[in-house]
This record gives structure tokens, sequence and C-alpha cells, in this order.
């Protein structure tokens, strides 16, 4: 088994009173694509957020990169895209990427290696603001990417892109972790889940599978992941699933 960057055992949050995840308990190995699949409002942001350091936890714990989340040592070896890309439309690719590399003090020569990285070079000078959608997702992951960080967290990265540019960035997902990052990448879009090498299933804040694309196929005599997703369901809610947790 590769190693893991991330380990949740029993995590539990809780917010205005109610319980958002539930004895959550998960890995998350390294150099690897994981997809965080499920139902919007079923705690996917709220997991990444637990990852991230900047949720409070009501119990259980979360270790990444061998240390508690929040800790200072991984504030640069963590890089988060939130779903509301956090750049400014008024200032170009280029002049994005400078900001926030002196808000984190990476160095100046990862301007341009972020920019290569998610093949924006070529809009280096052109306004964030003029910019489709999926290349504004670039930019969030190319500030995501400063500080070459060991791995990223990505929160519904294609959420309201037409199935080319999701095409697209899933294929850079891909390559960044050829260069051996590890990345967590969340979804509700079930089909997304074939590009992933391992998956995690959410369900009302807890989880109800992990395992890769094709085991969970196999687990449930499906022929689709929109298929096993349901079945995984269904057994939970007659009580005899296996909530497979790795």
């Amino acid at each position: 088994m590769a190693n893991s960057v991330v380990l949740c055992a029993g995590l539990r949050v809780v917010r205005g009173g109610v319980q958002i995840l539930s004895a959550f308990s998960a890995r998350i190995e390294e150099g690897a694509v994981t997809g965080l699949l499920g139902p919007s409002g079923c705690g996917k942001t709220t997991l990444i957020r637990s990852i991230a350091g900047t949720q409070r936890i009501a119990g259980g714990r979360v270790e990444v990169l061998g240390r508690s989340a929040g800790d200072p040592w991984l504030r640069r070896r963590i890089g988060y895209a939130a779903q509301t890309a956090a750049v400014y439309t008024d200032l170009t690719v280029e002049e994005n990427v400078r900001y926030f590399a002196a808000v984190t003090g990476a160095p100046r020569d990862d301007v341009d290696r972020v920019l290569d990285a998610v093949d924006l070079r070529p809009f280096r000078r052109v306004l964030t603001g003029r910019l489709s959608g999926g290349q504004r997702s670039r930019v969030s992951l190319a500030v995501a990417l400063l500080g070459a960080p060991r791995l990223l967290l990505l929160d519904e990265p294609t959420v309201g892109l037409d199935p080319v540019l999701r095409a697209q960035l899933w294929d850079l997902f891909g390559r960044l972790t050829d260069g051996g990052l590890s990345l967590l990448v969340s979804s509700h879009v079930m089909d997304e889940a074939e590009r992933c090498d391992q998956l995690l299933l959410m369900r009302d804040g807890a989880l109800l599978a992990q395992d890769t694309p094709d085991a969970l196929r196999r687990r449930t005599g499906t022929d689709d992941l929109d298929e096993a997703f349901l079945a995984l369901i269904r057994a939970a809610e007659r009580g005899d699933g296996d909530r497979a947790v790795a």
C-alpha cells in the first residue's frame, strides 16, 4: 500500500448544533488523485477544510503528512483551492500569482513555474476577469501550487464548467500527480470518478466506501459508478453495507 498523506480517524464536526461529519475515518494515498464524491451538502467541503486545518473539529483526529491538521509546518506543504476562485478579476494572471507569492513567501521563480504547470504562460498579461471559467480555475490552481506543496486540496474545481474544460482540468490533475503531488478533488459529478485513482464516497457526513473505481464496480456487481453508488446507499439503508475504510 502507498504511504498515506492524510489520515482521518473518528473525525466529528458540529456546526450550529448540527453534526456535519460523523465518525469519519479514511486515508488519502501519496501520489494519487483521490476523488471525494457525494451529493451537495454531504460534508465534502467540511472535510476538506478539516484537512486544511481551517475547520474546528468536535472529536477524532486529522493527520496530514504526519502532523496534526493546522500545524504551522504544513502551511507551505498544502495547497488549497476553495470552490469560489480566490483571485482578483481586475489583475492580470501574472499579477495575481505574484501577489499571492508575496503573501505566502514563495520564491520569485515560482511564478513562472506554476504558470507553466497550469499552461497559463501565454495568458500571463491577460486580465483574469477576461478569462474563461476553466482558465480562472487554473489561475486558482496556480496559486495553490505556489511553494511546491506536497498535497493539493481542490474543492469542486470543475463546477459550472463544460465537459471539454472539465476534461482539460482532469488531464492537468493527472500530470500533477505524475510529478509527485497528491490530490484530493471533490465533486458531485459521478462521471469524474472514472478519472481518479482512489475514491471516497460520502453521504450524510459519513464514508460509504473507499476503493478504486474498478474495485467498487466489482464489489457492487454494477457496470458504472452511478449504479455502484446507489447500490452502496441501498445497502447502508438496509443496514448490511460494509463501509470500507482503507
